[in-house]
């Protein structure tokens, strides 16, 4: 008899923790390789918060584009805003995340994290190949106190789709009308030059193991890897470097309010502190998901947003400000009802 009722008892219990298994919830996203550093930081302090899993695949915002027009995943993450038209063709929404950062990331003998300043149309002619030694007069003019060496430059761009590929494609087409005319800006581009490595990680290997090599990365992932990053000399003509003051700075004009869906690309910014190369990154939802779906993302969403900033700063990311946290928690309620 006690036998038989240890027996159900160890039945009840094992069929207790099969149902908690099956009732546990598992927010599914993809996209952006800018963003994990801190995405992957959030869903940690948020799974021991609420128990909840945040299970985030970073494969570039070009995949996490694809994922949710799949419905393969919860929500996507992409730097490249999406227009309008696109997210009503595409049943989906979007909002802003957190502002990050891009920088040129170099290996060159000698030259330590901030020491090379570049500008925009010497990066252009560098990705054009146009620029193809190190010890190049126009980059010479920039870096006077730099010893320059002999070497042949080695690009790398992503292979992957990317919106890090695509903001520093934008800002190369806003600096160089060559470019312009003949790559141009998206997720993807023919590149002119180089070679390719598959996402922030594929780049950062690249430039670590090729002397000679430039590639771009977000800035927070590069600091974390500590990878060379370069100076910039910005739309007002002055030098500064990827920090995120001045990634606040380019930020500072953003008018989120009158952006219909919150599109807004803020590429070589005006102002004599703004980083050339700042940009927006974004959860991507669909509207025809099931509403409790939606709400379990539009939930993390608020927690790392009104809790998670702290840990966005001390990686180098730029939080949003209060007021544009309220329209966002306006945007979720009117377009998903959650």
């Amino acid at each position: 008899m006690l036998s038989n009722m240890k027996k159900a008892i160890g039945l009840g219990a094992a069929a207790m923790l099969f149902c908690a298994s099956a009732m546990a919830v598992e927010v599914t996203g993809a996209g952006s390789t800018a963003i994990y550093p801190v995405l992957s930081q959030w869903a940690a302090s948020y799974k021991a918060k609420t128990g909840i899993s945040v299970n985030y695949q970073s494969i570039g915002s070009g995949g996490g584009i694809k994922q949710i027009k799949a419905k393969t995943v919860h929500f996507g993450d992409s730097d490249m805003p999406l227009t309008p038209d696109q997210l009503k063709e595409a049943n989906l929404v979007q909002f802003p995340a957190v502002i990050i950062g891009i920088t040129p990331i170099v290996n060159i003998p000698g030259v330590k994290p901030g020491e090379m300043v570049l500008d925009g149309k010497v990066l252009a002619d560098i990705y054009l190949g146009k620029i193809t030694n190190w010890n190049d007069g126009a980059i010479k003019s920039l870096n006077p106190k730099l010893n320059l060496p002999d070497l042949p430059i080695t690009v790398v761009h992503r292979a992957d789709g990317s919106g890090t590929s695509f903001y520093f494609t934008d800002y190369l087409s806003k600096v160089s009308p060559e470019w312009k005319k003949n790559v141009g800006s998206n997720t993807s581009v023919s590149w002119p030059a180089g070679v390719g490595g598959k996402g922030s990680e594929g780049v950062a290997s690249y430039v670590r193991q090729v002397k000679g090599s430039i590639g771009y990365d977000e800035y927070a992932y590069a600091m974390q890897t500590h990878l060379t990053w370069t100076r910039m000399v910005n739309s007002a003509g002055k030098i500064v470097s990827p920090k995120p003051k001045n990634f606040q700075a380019a930020s500072a004009k953003t008018d989120f309010a009158n952006a219909s869906d919150f599109y807004v690309i803020m590429t070589d910014a005006p102002g004599a502190e703004s980083w050339p190369l700042t940009a927006t990154t974004y959860f991507l939802l669909r509207t025809d998901a099931s509403k409790a779906d939606n709400a379990q993302v539009v939930k993390f969403a608020k927690w790392f947003l009104n809790h998670g900033q702290a840990q966005a700063a001390k990686l180098d990311y730029v939080p949003l400000p209060k007021a544009t946290i309220k329209l966002i928690d306006s945007y979720t309620k009117s377009k998903l009802g959650v």
